[in-house]
């Protein structure tokens, strides 16, 4: 049995124990998670559907400029498609710029995970819901997680198929993009969280007009764009997410009650509270309800929790999801680039902060 026929039966399983605890009134927490999981399915569809129904659009939109300007630099026109989330049109994205498929898979699903998700998403909602006080730390832990970032992307890549050489030059754009990151957070991080935020509204606004679109020729039979992707399609790609996370987030709840003991053993020998602990195992489910606890979390904690969200975020949630319906063969190389870039960056957020524990 292959490493991903393991990972699609422990979902099973998840969504076995998750239905069953469901089924029981809850009793364990898990039918909460099962159910959690379903609802998402409108949010799911709201940010990602219409991207998908738009992605031939925007590929033909921007393959006049994007393709010849990477082809000229030797590089896959793909790789552009990482700069999405992987649940709002990266994959998609980069399934159509892409000269070699393999890469982009590569960039739709590994590099979108991490560094679309990030910049797209983890960034401005982060810095965009955050008292002041605690952004600094925040930013800091990001750039650590952004200075990791390159290692789990090129191991990733190996592990989903590329030679060393392909994945060494398709990291050299995110790591390109990450100078000006790199500098923005650093002297105006007000304004740069700010930028992020307007693109990701602009990236809203068109999953809402990919939507409607959709919508209406799939309901009058009407071809408005020959190129859109029907609704239905679609659809079917984030339902097939949807299932996957009925599995995945009852199991992930699971684990997260497993390893209670050992990472209250972390957080005393590392100097990080209970919130900071927690947040690391909620984050690698939902960022969301990671960023709604670093008010609790001593200033070490809010550091290490930036630098881990970067590669390690939601893993085994929507991303996951995403992956099944789409890339199952992709399962794992994007756990281990997501979850050694996580584990990386919690180090090097540790190493940097020294020993001591911050006051709040």
């Amino acid at each position: 049995m292959t490493l991903q026929s393991i990972l699609l039966w422990a979902m099973a399983f998840g969504a076995l124990i998750g239905g069953g605890d469901h089924l029981l009134g809850n009793r364990f927490g898990l039918g909460k998670r099962f159910e959690e999981a379903f609802q998402l399915l409108g949010p799911i569809a709201l940010s990602m559907a219409g991207i998908i129904c738009l992605a031939p659009l925007i590929s033909s939109g921007l393959s006049g400029i994007i393709v010849p300007c990477f082809r000229m630099l030797g590089l896959d026109p793909g790789l552009f498609g990482g700069i999405l989330p992987i649940d709002m049109g990266g994959y998609p994205l980069a399934m159509d710029l892409a000269d070699n498929a393999q890469i982009g898979r590569f960039s739709g699903i590994l590099v979108a995970a991490i560094f679309g998700c990030t910049i797209i998403f983890t960034i401005p909602v982060g810095l965009g819901t955050m008292r002041p006080e605690d952004q600094p730390w925040f930013i800091k832990g990001i750039l650590l997680g952004l200075a990791v970032m390159p290692a789990p992307l090129l191991i990733g890549g190996i592990a989903c198929g590329l030679p060393v050489s392909t994945a060494l030059i398709s990291i050299l754009p995110i790591a390109a993009l990450c100078l000006p990151l790199f500098w923005g957070l650093l002297r105006c991080p007000q304004k740069t969280a700010h930028g992020f935020q307007v693109l990701a509204k602009w990236i809203q606004k068109a999953a809402i007009l990919g939507l409607t679109l959709g919508a209406v020729q799939h309901l009058t039979g009407t071809s408005l764009l020959k190129s859109l992707t029907p609704l239905s399609e679609a659809m079917e790609v984030v339902c097939s997410i949807a299932i996957a996370m009925l599995g995945s987030m009852p199991l992930a709840e699971l684990i997260q009650q497993v390893l209670k003991v050992p990472f209250a053993w972390i957080g005393r020998h590392t100097g990080l509270n209970a919130a900071s602990t927690t947040g690391l195992l909620v984050g690698v489910v939902s960022v969301v309800p990671a960023l709604a606890m670093i008010p609790r979390m001593d200033n070490r904690g809010k550091v290490v929790i930036g630098a881990f969200l970067v590669c390690g975020a939601s893993t085994f949630a929507a991303h996951l999801g995403f992956a099944v319906a789409e890339e199952p063969e992709m399962i794992p190389a994007l756990l281990l680039a997501k979850l050694l870039g996580g584990v990386l960056g919690i180090v090097l957020a540790l190493i940097v902060t020294g020993k001591q524990k911050f006051s709040s």
